[in-house]
């Protein structure tokens, strides 16, 4: 008898057991977007929990989770969630799951974790446990960030020059100072040279030009052995009131790759120096891009840098020449930022930081509501919008129209009530692009197209948000106004004879950047869009480095991948390679010190291709809030191999493309809880395709077959015939 029920109790256990999975738990657990929140306060009253998992079932899905919120770690080890237990929650949500326990206490440390149940029923192990402590609760919202991160880093290149003179290279600019350990036998000064420019081979430009920067340095030595860091002197220009200010543990740094020691009283090894380096948190591993274009392959690693190296103050900013935020190079800084790591929240700041912040150019405040919706689509958070709404709905510049919906900041419209709404204490001013040099001769005249362009896409956007929050009202107003403007820049900035956008009402001339901007937004009617495209392609690079984020938005929307590719590599003194060649590793504020003599060599806002390569070459966008659909849209021109990884709230996608004896194969990983839209090529007009070895067909237009993958690794070929 004992012995029936003692396997009675077994089988029971086996069956309880063979419910979850041997290995598998839940992952990269979140808090408030924040990934490993360690010592940073949590001012939210109600955080939101989020994670990822890494199921090896194909198609497979969560329709379940519990979390488990602990007093302290003992309890949470024992699985028991004394502040919050949610029980069994029947839900495929894996992001912004909020607390819903007992209040928490100010300043304590709490314990969460979470297991799910997947597709089939069967639960996973609960995740590892991970800690939270709150802060002191706040009467506003705020977005909470990482601290920044100081790191030694040693020099690739000790170079001994005649004498005792000593040449250092640490491989890569960036912003920080310097830690030398050296022997003196008496008291003396020491003369040091840091730069971001070399004039020769081992010598720094003393004379760099514009802003990049150099800097020299006297450093008194006391006898004996000592380490000593380089206490810079502050720069009046990048410290002044509207700059971002950085944090007194930090000091003051300056970017520099290469250093010179003037008669160096002891010998200087590798141990000797260090770079003490600031930036923000950010995992290399989040993503990767290769191709069988090497110069590509540069660009992109020059990209990704700049996005690390210039997040140095913890907010996006414009270079080190002033140090403040300006809406559009913050716009291309937190797409490139969401394609190279895993990291929200420090878009987030910036964007609500420039809220109240904002700057004079009319399309920069536009540029916010870009912002907001690139945060919803890719965190699917929608807490900020909230937040923020009636300051977005400002931004639009509504107030600004004429009655046949365009606007314009010439009619005396931009009263201080205007002003004041959008937070602005200067001067409204249509940009176009910078330098004014960079404007294709542009025709400013007062209603100007690129102007009503931004108009009409802060608008559209503006009704998706007005969606997200349930604002059908708005939604529907917005929509009818987007539709206005759109009717009005179609047959008042549009020359019927030429099939060309022109400047702005009045002009004869037409620019890349009033053709640029409209296809990229959707502007241009499809029975317009040869003329537009053909005439965007014939004035090649005619925009600055701000201005290349729009047109290659525009030729791949336009599906010239092959062009946007060309320009993407190509070695003109307009060019990322140009970049590269000057010796520059960090994006520079323009192509070349011809275009904007004052230029620096560390500004995010060229960094384009950060973005454009996973968004556009590879099309790889947010189709619905939170990546809980996404698109794979390739257009990779005349590569012949391609490999990427990007990460998303949802876990990261991999993907891999091969052409082969003209047929086009690929391979993608899917994270759980996602769909993906895959774009194949239709390669033999009938939308066949093979899917992990078994022929199929779909359906799409005549250029791509749609396919709708679920999450799992997959491998599709598209043969010729």
């Amino acid at each position: 008898m004992k012995i029936s029920i003692y396997i009675l109790s077994l089988a029971t256990w086996l069956m309880t057991a063979c419910q979850e999975y041997p290995g598998g738990k839940p992952e990269a657990l979140t808090i408030d977007l924040m990934k490993d929140p360690g010592n940073v306060a949590i001012g939210d009253a109600s955080p939101e929990f989020g994670w990822q998992y890494l199921s090896d079932k194909t198609s497979d899905y969560q329709t379940a989770y519990q979390i488990l919120v602990s007093s302290s770690r003992k309890l949470i080890e024992l699985n028991k969630g004394d502040i919050w237990n949610s029980g069994k929650v029947i839900s495929g949500t894996s992001a912004n799951v909020e607390f819903r326990g007992i209040p928490l206490e100010p300043l304590h440390t709490y314990y969460w974790k979470v297991r799910l149940w997947d597709r089939d029923g069967q639960s996973t192990r609960y995740s590892d446990e991970q800690a939270f402590t709150t802060g002191v609760p706040g009467h506003s919202y705020t977005t909470i960030r990482h601290p920044l991160v100081r790191k030694k880093i040693k020099p690739v290149t000790i170079l001994r020059k005649p004498g005792s003179d000593y040449f250092i290279d640490f491989g890569k600019d960036a912003f920080g100072t310097l830690e030398v350990t050296l022997t003196s036998p008496a008291r003396d000064t020491l003369e040091i040279h840091l730069g971001e420019k070399l004039i020769s081979p081992g010598t720094i430009d003393r004379d760099p030009g514009g802003t990049i920067r150099y800097k020299m340095v006297h450093l008194p030595l006391s006898p004996g052995k000592h380490t000593y860091v380089i206490r810079l002197k502050p720069d009046q220009r990048n410290t002044g009131v509207r700059a971002i200010h950085l944090p007194e543990s930090i000091g003051v740094v300056m970017p520099f790759r290469y250093c010179e020691i003037i008669r160096s009283p002891s010998v200087i090894t590798p141990s000797d120096l260090s770079r003490i380096t600031v930036f923000y948190p950010f995992d290399e591993r989040s993503s990767f891009f290769t191709s069988s274009d090497t110069t590509l392959n540069r660009i992109w690693n020059l990209c990704k840098y700049s996005i690390k190296a210039t997040s140095f103050t913890g907010v996006y900013i414009d270079g080190d020449r002033e140090r403040i935020p300006y809406e559009a190079d913050a716009y291309i800084n937190q797409l490139g930022h969401y394609c190279t790591d895993e990291e929200f929240n420090m878009a987030r700041f910036s964007h609500e930081y420039l809220i109240t912040h904002p700057t004079w150019p009319t399309e920069w405040i536009m540029h916010s509501v870009l912002m907001a919706y690139a945060d919803y689509m890719y965190t699917g958070n929608t807490e900020s919008l909230e937040q923020y709404y009636d300051d977005l709905k400002a931004k639009t510049l509504l107030s600004l129209s004429r009655e046949d919906g365009l606007i314009t900041t010439f009619n005396g419209k931009v009263t201080r009530e205007v002003l004041q709404s959008i937070h602005l204490h200067d001067h409204l001013k249509d940009i176009v692009d910078w330098p004014e040099g960079e404007r294709d001769g542009y025709d400013m005249r007062a209603v100007n197209t690129v102007v009503n362009a931004f108009h009409y896409r802060a608008l559209r956007l503006m009704a998706k948000i007005a969606h997200a929050l349930n604002r059908r009202n708005d939604e529907d107003y917005f929509k009818i106004r987007s539709e206005q403007v759109k009717f009005a820049i179609n047959t008042k900035l549009f020359d019927e004879n030429r099939g060309l956008y022109i400047d702005g009402e009045g002009s004869r001339h037409a620019s890349l950047h009033a053709n640029m901007f409209p296809l990229a937004f959707g502007l241009v009617p499809e029975v317009h869009l040869q003329t537009v495209t053909d005439f965007i392609k014939s004035r090649g690079m005619a925009c600055s480095v701000y201005g290349a984020q729009y047109l290659m938005e525009a030729l791949y929307r336009a599906g010239e991948g092959e062009y946007a590719l060309e320009l993407l590599t190509d070695h003109s003194d307009r060019s990322w390679w140009n970049m590269i060649r000057s010796g520059s590793t960090i994006t520079m504020e323009a192509w070349d010190i011809k275009y904007k003599p004052n230029l620096d060599w560390n500004h995010a806002w060229g960094a384009a291709p950060a973005n454009i390569i996973p968004r556009c070459l590879w099309g790889i966008k947010p189709e619905k809030p939170g990546f809980s659909e996404f698109s794979v849209r390739p257009q990779f021109g005349n590569l012949k191999y391609s490999k990427i990884k990007i990460p998303t709230i949802k876990g990261p996608v991999r993907a891999e493309y091969r052409k082969a004896a003209g047929n086009f194969l690929l391979k993608v990983e899917i994270p759980f809880n996602t769909i993906a839209k895959i774009y194949l090529p239709n390669l033999n007009g009938k939308h066949r395709y093979h899917l992990n070895g078994r022929l199929c067909t779909g359906h799409g237009d005549p250029e791509s077959t749609i396919i709708q993958l679920k999450p799992g690794k997959y491998r599709l070929a598209v043969p010729l015939h």
